[in-house]
């Protein structure tokens, strides 16, 4: 790249200040990508907790159900399952800014708990009903799980994009610039002494002339 440049000097001002942009640009992504990344790791924690306290809540209550279809049989445990339910959950999205990324908020409302469970209490198991209520309570962590997990997905991206960015001007541009730099610098230098060297040649013939 350092031989398709024009070695002036107004392309040397505008290759030094697209350093000077470039190096400032390069920290500042690095500043960025740094923070990001420990953000991320906040929510790649608060992620692992979630996953384990819901995949062992959900293999509870799982259990539960396996004990009440033995005791009810399949049958009477999927008609009781798929009566209507005594409450419904609505969930609020809304939005936040982590270092530029805008991620989802989800936050849930109605869930939690149950007034009633929805079907007869006369054919169903006790097994059944502590996993139903024990279902309805973990919703909020379903929520919050959905949102934490939406959120490290998107600054993972954000972080792998950000860290193309910072090596394309750290192994490219910038070296790349640089040798612009070198290279009109001295392309103006060879010039500089080319005129000189000249400059002292029709010196030294007006001399001759004026003595002759």
């Amino acid at each position: 790249m350092a031989t398709r440049v024009n070695p002036t000097r107004m392309e040397l001002s505008r290759q030094k200040k697209r350093l000077k942009t470039a190096v400032k640009g390069h920290k500042l992504l690095k500043d960025k990508r740094d923070e990001m990344v420990r953000q991320f790791m906040i929510y790649i924690r608060r992620n692992r907790q979630l996953r384990r306290e819901v995949e062992e809540a959900l293999s509870a209550d799982m259990r539960r159900v396996a004990v009440a279809a033995a005791r009810m049989g399949e049958a009477d445990i999927g008609e009781a399952l798929l009566s209507e339910a005594g409450g419904s959950v609505s969930v609020q999205v809304g939005s936040r800014n982590i270092m530029g990324v805008t991620v989802p908020t989800f936050e849930g409302e109605g869930g939690g708990e149950i007034r009633e469970l929805p079907y007869s209490f006369a054919f169903t198991s006790a097994e059944l009903d502590g996993a139903v209520l024990d279902l309805a309570g973990l919703m909020p962590k379903l929520i919050e799980l959905a949102q934490v997990e939406k959120t490290c997905a998107m600054l993972a991206d954000e972080i792998e994009k950000t860290r193309r960015r910072v090596n394309a001007l750290e192994h490219v541009l910038i070296p790349e610039t640089k040798k612009n730099i070198r290279f009109i610098t001295m392309k103006l230098e060879d010039n500089e002494r080319s005129n000189v060297t000249r400059l002292m040649k029709v010196k030294d013939m007006m001399l001759k002339q004026a003595e002759g």
